[in-house]
């Protein structure tokens, strides 16, 4: 059965206490995954959001690592990155001290790759622990405070640089901007970094198609007077083409974080605004809204993990959420 909460409706109940594990009322299949359209094909009709960690302050940045079995998030106001173990459900500090980081990937050699907002820079992480710092300027002006950040198949980094982590102390401290607010593509091997998209009025979250031929990036500027919207770029030779509008159908809330599955469908974070719409949204390759996935807060960010890669993982607000789907996340690292 599919379940449409009505206008403001809270799906889980505001009030009540939310534990770890299944959330309360699950009976499959789980009213809480909203298909709208025949092609949202990777409902798994026997399987339940779970809440899985919870008491963060903001959490962001999900990142799978199916080589060690984890997940890593950020929880930028508390200035640190957390891990949970996928085989016994552990939690544990990863990195306290963390320059209030907020996304994270991994790169093609497995390690760790983070924006950070306190720093205003992008870094790796290195097998034995060391921090290299990929970028922290351009034309001799500090970042802004990077966002979020993929890392394509040939190693380029590509990251957005917004803002959010200089606009006041509770992510980073207080500061003005030195650069406009744009899309970035670092070639970590040369040191090499381009402007690939300039017209944002907030760059947020990015993800290439399964075959990177295109890319989606947010802008949330709605929080500054702007947009609500996901927008679509053709791909060729390390630069952006024919920019276009691929969903706009998010104010007054907006979306923040996205990535795609296998069959090249766009799952994006969406909240701020109706309660109801609160969670994560799928959309099909041609932009049509195919399915919801209801949550009882606000979604920042996502990944796909998991040991097949089929589990999604939602960073949303205070709580980490986890659900099996029919589908796995493109590209598997």
């Amino acid at each position: 059965m599919d379940w449409t909460p009505h206008q403001g409706e809270a799906p889980f109940g505001r009030h009540a206490p939310l534990p770890l594990g299944d959330l309360p009322g699950t009976r499959y299949p789980s009213a809480a995954v909203e298909a709208l359209d025949k092609r949202f094909t990777a409902r798994q009709g026997n399987a339940a959001i779970q809440r899985i960690a919870t008491g963060f302050r903001w959490a962001e940045g999900p990142v799978y690592f199916a080589d060690g079995g984890y997940l890593l998030w950020s929880d930028i106001p508390n200035n640190r990155i957390m891990r949970w173990l996928e085989d016994d459900g552990h939690i544990s500090v990863f990195r306290a001290h963390s320059h209030h980081s907020n996304g994270n990937t991994r790169d093609r050699q497995g390690r760790l790759v983070t924006c950070e907002h306190d720093s205003r820079r992008v870094t790796r992480t290195e097998p034995d622990g060391r921090i290299t710092v990929l970028m922290d300027s351009y034309h001799g002006k500090p970042l802004n405070a990077p966002n979020d950040i993929v890392v394509a198949s040939d190693g380029a980094v590509w990251f957005t640089d917004p803002g959010y982590g200089i606009d006041g102390p509770y992510e980073g401290h207080s500061a003005d901007a030195e650069l406009p607010r744009h899309v970035y593509r670092l070639n970590p091997a040369t040191g090499q970094a381009t402007v690939v998209a300039d017209d944002f009025v907030r760059p947020n979250g990015l993800a290439f198609s399964p075959d990177e031929t295109l890319l989606y990036v947010v802008d949330s500027g709605i929080t500054h007077g702007g947009p609500a919207h996901i927008r679509v770029f053709d791909v060729k030779d390390g630069r952006l083409h024919d920019g276009r509008i691929f969903a706009e159908d998010f104010a007054p809330g907006f979306t923040d974080g996205l990535r795609t599955d296998g069959e090249g469908n766009v799952w994006c974070s969406m909240g701020w605004a109706d309660p109801a719409e609160d969670g994560v949204r799928c959309y099909a390759p041609d932009g049509t809204l195919i399915g919801k996935v209801h949550l009882p807060e606000t979604c920042a960010n996502l990944c796909f993990g998991g040991r097949k890669g089929h589990r999604l993982f939602m960073a949303a607000s205070t709580s980490i959420y986890a659900l099996y789907v029919n589908t796995v996340g493109a590209p598997r690292l």
